[in-house]
């Protein structure tokens, strides 16, 4: 950290010349005169310490400069995971010419709260796709709540139990979890049964490891084009961020995006 700051504020401080001197040292300058370069800017920081704030201010930048960089080669490198995986369930507009690819956990609140939103936009929108990737990261039971969902879908009811489990108030458990398929027109055994399938847990597992290479730490996440958008959104929050990733598509003359 000490030897960043230094680097930048060499280049806020110092003159031009001078200012490039980190970067080709070991080619330019000898041992001694890297010393002395050191003392200069330590010299120049204490009788202008204000130089520190805007070293870090721009150490912030590059790095988050830099984390956008990694996160947007990330998403391109992984766009066939996020848009087109067989094991996804796909809502909103089938066919929709922009995808809002959700990671979220059934005992989330704030993915609580933001499911309504993506509902209302998708109404507002009605050309948007829906990509819901389960992430169960926040209890043993958001992985039971998951496996449900996603067996579900091989009664054709993905998207019931989805609802209701995203409307549910409090912890789940496996009982609220069984009870609450059997409101939303389950078949509890072959449900059961159902879970248990390797492919279930092949799908979780992967959306999980995804979600590593993409940086995502938290629920809910959202991937709308080439940007991860953490947290919640709300529905008026939808389409700028959907423009941008229609233009994104257009721009690569893409059919899924």
């Amino acid at each position: 950290m000490i030897e960043r700051l230094i680097s930048l504020a060499i280049a806020i401080a110092l003159p031009v010349g001078l200012a490039a001197a980190p970067a080709q040292a070991d080619s330019r300058f000898d041992e001694n005169q890297q010393q002395e370069i050191r003392k200069i800017v330590r010299d120049y920081l204490i009788r202008n310490p204000e130089v520190i704030v805007e070293a870090l201010q721009e150490m912030r930048r590059r790095d988050e400069a830099a984390k956008q960089t990694a996160t947007k080669k990330a998403v391109e490198e992984s766009r066939d995971a996020l848009l087109r995986n067989a094991a996804d369930p796909v809502g909103g507009n089938r066919k929709g010419n922009a995808t809002v690819v959700e990671f979220f956990d059934y005992n989330c609140g704030w993915c609580k709260r933001a499911y309504p939103h993506l509902l209302a936009a998708t109404k507002t929108d009605g050309k948007i796709r829906i990509v819901f990737k389960e992430y169960p990261i926040l209890a043993p039971s958001s992985r039971q709540a998951a496996r449900a969902a996603l067996a579900a879908a091989k009664q054709g009811k993905y998207r019931e139990l989805h609802d209701r489990l995203m409307r549910h108030r409090g912890a789940l458990d496996e009982t609220k979890i069984m009870a609450i398929a059997a409101q939303a027109g389950l078949d509890i055994p072959k449900l059961k049964a159902d879970m248990a399938a390797r492919e279930i847990e092949a799908a979780i597992d992967a959306n999980l490891e995804l979600a590593g290479r993409l940086g995502i730490r938290g629920t809910p996440a959202f991937v709308i084009g080439s940007k991860v958008i953490p947290g919640m959104m709300r529905a008026g929050d939808y389409a700028a961020e959907i423009a941008r990733a229609r233009k994104e598509c257009a721009e690569r003359n893409a059919t899924v995006c």
